[in-house]
């Protein structure tokens, strides 16, 4: 892996591509969960590869090529929401998982989804990468750019008001 990396920062685009395709189902998840549908997903993992390729010459760290990877991925989705100005938030389309008769963990998953949705950038970067990509919390650091006990407190703060906006609604009881 270090190798192909090695490579595709000596301009080798086969190598570059080789490993884009290794991470390309983890960079749309990660914008399909910022963006909402599948046309702006694509659309950012594109810009995401159109970035990372120019700038990987620039990446310090080879071991944290999918970290790195996420970050770009994230700013693309972030930039795409600020362009479209969109209030990040549950679309129609969903609305069939919702109604007749639900599996109550497909209803609680989306309950989850719908609260995410309700956190800030930060918050929700934090939440993503340590959750849906399983990056470690100093992974995640790293990928955010952040101090160590910044992305503790992130995390902490967001599962607190995860907890809290569950028990709100009663789906949450200890």
């Amino acid at each position: 892996m270090l190798y192909l990396i090695k490579k595709a920062q000596k301009s080798n685009d086969k190598a570059f591509l080789t490993l884009f395709q290794q991470y390309e189902q983890d960079i749309y998840r990660t914008a399909f969960v910022y963006v909402k549908n599948q046309s702006d997903a694509l659309d950012v993992v594109q810009e995401t590869a159109y970035r990372s390729f120019k700038s990987i010459k620039n990446l310090k760290e080879p071991k944290y090529f999918k970290t790195w990877l996420i970050r770009i991925a994230i700013s693309c989705a972030v930039d795409l929401l600020r362009k479209q100005k969109n209030v990040v938030q549950m679309k129609p389309e969903y609305e069939e998982f919702i109604s007749g008769d639900v599996n109550e963990d497909i209803d609680l998953e989306m309950t989850v989804r719908d609260l995410i949705e309700r956190l800030n950038e930060d918050e929700k970067s934090v939440i993503i990468l340590r959750f849906y990509e399983g990056l470690t919390i100093k992974e995640v650091s790293e990928a955010l750019d952040i101090p160590l006990g910044t992305a503790k407190t992130v995390l902490y703060r967001a599962l607190e008001k995860l907890r809290k906006k569950l028990k709100g609604d009663g789906v949450y009881e200890q």
